[in-house]
């Protein structure tokens, strides 16, 4: 097993091999412990500097990466679009140049525009983590995923998987198919038709269900997905209500899965929408130990590209 990174970059799953993907998870792992101490810090990346640049809304990916930095050590800067020069007409390259004038080691970016981050990484010498690019990939999210999963049940190989939802406009469906067909599990997805890209399973060498049902039955986890209607330019199904009948997680829904199911969701979750709160809050699910999770798997990826296994 490899025991550095030597990637530059983080942009996606899709170009992480096995053996890279292991390391983050046990990397990770490591600093489960960390987060449970009374003084949650040690100085593994003390005098590092990462910034934070989001140019889309977020809560859990944002603060958790603030936490991840700060728990290491390192100085975090936090920036939103609102509050950036971009608002003023400064483009999205001007803007990292005179962020990297300033000697930062990692640059984490969220922007709405598929391929953001890797522009940047041609661009810029620091490190640069993909926390969300358009409807793309969501590389941490996917890393945070597999490692509740491999947590849960002990292993990911041989795990049947469903994704559920809004796959068209899901970077983390694209992300979590990547990720678990190269660890071995089996992956299937399901939703409206019109919710599902042409040619997804082909291109992704998955089974692809227009009937939730079929996708769930004896699954071992099931991963619910937000309605993304911010990224759709027209309404792509007849009614909120009618969505739900058909494919909101429900008690009898989750039936058709193996008895001891994960219930998972990137979040923010739209309650009785895409899942209802008995299964949200209900003895299957893990959402909030995908949270917990998340900082651990941010703290492993800045550990790993900003230096932290080269100084020990």
């Amino acid at each position: 097993m490899i025991t550095a990174l030597t990637r530059k970059d983080i942009l996606g799953t899709k170009e992480l091999s096995v053996e890279e993907i292991e390391l983050v998870l046990q990397t990770a792992e490591s600093f489960i412990e960390v987060s449970t101490r009374e003084i949650k810090k040690v100085p593994t990346l003390r005098g590092k500097l990462v910034i934070n640049l989001f140019f889309e809304a977020s809560t859990r990916t944002r603060t958790s990466f603030e936490i991840a930095g700060k728990r290491l050590g390192a100085d975090t800067i936090n920036i939103a679009a609102s509050t950036s020069s971009v608002v003023k007409g400064e483009t999205l390259i001007d803007t990292a140049r005179n962020l990297e004038a300033m000697n930062p080691d990692v640059i984490v970016i969220r922007h709405s525009a598929a391929g953001a981050p890797h522009l940047l990484a041609k661009r810029l010498k620091a490190s640069i983590i993909n926390a969300g690019d358009g409807a793309h990939e969501h590389p941490t999210q996917a890393l945070l995923d597999l490692m509740t999963m491999k947590e849960k049940k002990g292993r990911i190989a041989g795990l049947k998987v469903a994704i559920v939802g809004d796959i068209a406009h899901s970077r983390v469906a694209r992300s979590n198919v990547y990720a678990l067909k190269k660890m071995g599990a089996q992956v299937v997805v399901a939703g409206p038709a019109t919710m599902l890209p042409r040619d997804f399973g082909q291109i992704m060498g998955i089974p692809v269900y227009s009937q939730m049902e079929e996708a769930i039955k004896d699954a071992d986890v099931i991963m619910m997905l937000r309605i993304q209607l911010e990224r759709e330019k027209q309404s792509i199904f007849p009614s909120l209500r009618e969505y739900a009948q058909r494919f909101c997680l429900t008690e009898s829904k989750v039936r058709l899965a193996k008895e001891d199911v994960l219930i998972m969701h990137p979040g923010p979750m739209n309650r009785g929408i895409e899942i209802s709160p008995e299964v949200a809050d209900g003895p299957y699910s893990v959402i909030l130990d995908q949270v917990t999770n998340g900082v651990a798997i941010r703290m492993a990826l800045l550990y790993l590209l900003a230096g932290g296994a080269r100084d020990v």
